[in-house]
């Protein structure tokens, strides 16, 4: 764990006039939250959580199977297995 995780840091900001408030710049530069970063806001018994925003939202493998088209035959396990020991083998021999 880091050593910065340990230790709260005390350090005070002030809530805008447009309810904006600036992140000290050590906490952001640690976090590598730049301009721009989405974060999500979460309520929580100690105060308030921000955490960094996923860049994708959550799916689970039944919302997104077969999305993608595919106008061959289907493959085996076994040609899937060779294509893949194919690919393994001409990226070995490239290096």
């Amino acid at each position: 764990m880091p050593e910065w995780s340990q230790q709260a840091e005390k350090l005070i900001t002030t809530v805008s006039t447009k309810g904006q408030v600036i992140l000290p710049k050590a906490i952001r530069q640690r976090r590598e939250w730049d301009v721009g970063t989405r974060l999500i806001v979460e309520e929580t018994p100690d105060g308030v959580l921000l955490k960094r925003a996923p860049a994708f939202a959550a799916t689970r493998p039944d919302e997104v199977f077969g999305l993608l088209p595919f106008g061959g035959e289907p493959k085996s396990l076994e040609d899937m297995e060779a294509g893949v020991l194919s690919e393994a083998r001409r990226r070995h021999d490239r290096d």
